[in-house]
């Protein structure tokens, strides 16, 4: 089993730049989507912004960040979400602290099949903290 919990960023129009610095700072592998590349602009000008960019240091240390789109509040200081993803083989367990997190909560997104084909939801809990859970698609 390989379930990370980690913080995940929010930006407005920097997100690549901060996470380019972040990984100047933690090195190690950094992967960059745009919304174009994921297929999920729903304007134009955020064709080049970051939908998802991770950034795994040779120590473990992980960081997620993304830009805001247009359609979401972007408020500095509410810009820290926790990500909770695994692999399709870790889906029950994922399933059950997602079952357990919306207890009392919004659920903005349920969980369910995502445009780059990951099951994925998103819930702000009953204390006001934004939950990411990501479960990757069975490899093909």
């Amino acid at each position: 089993m390989t379930i990370r919990l980690n913080p995940y960023l929010g930006f407005k129009n920097n997100a690549r730049e901060a996470i380019e610095f972040y990984h100047s700072v933690f090195g190690g592998e950094l992967t960059v989507n745009t919304f174009a590349e994921l297929h999920a602009s729903q304007d134009p000008s955020e064709d080049s912004l970051v939908m998802h960019s991770m950034l795994v240091a040779p120590n473990g240390l992980t960081l997620m960040a993304s830009d805001t789109p247009q359609r979401m509040t972007y408020n500095p200081g509410d810009n820290i979400s926790v990500s909770l993803s695994g692999e399709a083989e870790d889906q029950t367990v994922l399933e059950g602290y997602w079952s357990k997190l919306i207890d009392g909560a919004n659920v903005t997104m349920p969980l369910s099949k995502a445009t780059w084909g990951d099951s994925f939801g998103m819930a702000v809990d009953r204390f006001g903290i934004t939950w990411l859970v990501n479960i990757a698609a069975p490899a093909s």
